[in-house]
């Protein structure tokens, strides 16, 4: 199922970097609207739900500890062809890879702390934004 809508993460490190306005400012400026936004903090078992795909990868653990470490922002977008447009707003998930003027690139400090999440599908985006905004149907239009 193809939608307009993708789901973010601004991440800890950029949390604690005070870059969460320019991260914001960006994506406004590529021409994503935020359809529902909020900060709130992952438990260690939110974080391992999250992340399930990853657990069985030797830096699942690490992961875990990331992103439960801070505070994060949780977003929805949304933009015609949102998933792809998104992930090249973004960049690599190594900043030294990313391209240039991407949001990685500007505030990425390495491939653990690179500053933001994108969903990299149309069905996660749908499986991630409903894991951050529960009883919510932040695909289906009704949310707004």
């Amino acid at each position: 199922m193809t939608t307009n809508r993708t789901f973010t993460m601004i991440k800890p490190d950029a949390v604690e970097k005070g870059v969460i306005g320019p991260i914001l400012e960006k994506i406004n400026a590529a021409g994503f609207k935020i359809v529902a936004m909020k900060m709130t903090r992952l438990t260690k078992a939110g974080a391992s739900a999250f992340y399930e795909i990853h657990k069985e990868r030797p830096f699942f653990g690490e992961l875990v500890d990331f992103i439960t470490s801070g505070p994060i922002v949780a977003v929805i977008l949304e933009k015609e062809n949102a998933v792809e447009d998104f992930r090249v707003l973004i960049g690599s998930t190594n900043p030294e890879d990313a391209a240039e003027g991407t949001i990685r690139k500007l505030y990425a400090e390495s491939i653990g702390s690179n500053a933001i999440h994108g969903s990299d599908s149309n069905e996660n985006a749908q499986i991630e934004g409903a894991f951050h905004f529960s009883g919510r149907e932040v695909f289906s239009g009704a949310f707004l």
